[in-house]
């Protein structure tokens, strides 16, 4: 079993790994308007019948963008925003237009800032999970800690990722309704459940490398244990034996 714990641990580590990258895939749109990423985005509607609002505008992690007419790709963004949230009067400064499923409600907004605080919530335990996944290639104790760890970043991935497709489900849901051209980002979307799946995986195969790959220095142990035993067991029948002997008539 020895082979084991580190095969699972190196298995777990690359999960890990890849469901992080996919974070920062999604946390640095809007930020960083250079590919790959410029080709990501929550949600794309045509909003030409909204004032001071750029046609089609995209929403990302922290900017709102416009599109390349020629590349298709994220162009014109504008200030970044932390924490940005999916709420058109607010992000357009104006109700002129907006559809009237998005006045007079805070859900849009509650609904992404919330998502945001848990993507980067998750982020920093997944980071954690990387670095005590090195533990789990040298013990049993940190494969349980690294299954713990990305077990706390696999919850909050997968609050985030809940949170992000009802938001962008219903907001395209309702620029349609209005009448205007709205469609998901499927990357983004994409993005958000498989670093759930990584973590999700990763979480299950660092508890079995904790459970099923046995410390070599134990079996040592026990073997010297059980050699012992048995050495003490044959001295004592023979010494039996012996005593038997003398006192038989």
């Amino acid at each position: 079993m020895g082979p084991t714990r580190p095969i699972l641990a190196i298995l777990s580590l690359i999960l890990v790994a890849g469901g992080v990258l996919l974070q920062f895939f999604t946390i640095l749109t809007g930020a960083v308007n250079s590919a790959p990423l410029d080709r990501f985005y929550f949600l794309q509607a045509s909003t030409n019948g909204i004032a001071n609002a750029r046609n089609p505008s995209r929403w990302t992690f922290f900017a709102i963008c416009g599109a390349d007419p020629t590349s298709g790709h994220n162009a014109n963004c504008g200030a970044i925003v932390p924490a940005l949230p999916f709420d058109p009067p607010r992000n357009f400064g104006t109700e002129d237009g907006v559809p009237e499923q998005f006045l007079n409600t805070n859900q849009y907004f509650l609904l992404s800032r919330f998502m945001f605080a848990f993507y980067l919530i998750a982020l920093f335990f997944g980071a954690i999970a990387l670095l005590t996944g090195l533990l789990a290639l040298v013990s049993r104790l940190g494969g349980y800690i690294s299954s713990m760890t990305t077990s706390i970043a696999l919850f909050f991935q997968t609050l985030a990722a809940t949170l992000m497709t009802v938001w962008v489900v219903k907001g395209r849901d309702a620029f349609r309704s209005a009448g205007y051209e709205a469609n998901i980002g499927r990357y983004l979307m994409g993005f958000a459940w498989a670093s759930m799946a990584c973590f999700f995986v990763a979480t299950i195969s660092f508890c079995l490398g904790g459970r099923l790959g046995g410390d070599s220095s134990s079996g040592v142990r026990r073997s010297r244990s059980t050699k012992s035993n048995r050495s003490r067991g044959s001295f004592l029948d023979t010494d039996s034996h012996r005593k038997t002997r003398e006192y038989s008539p």
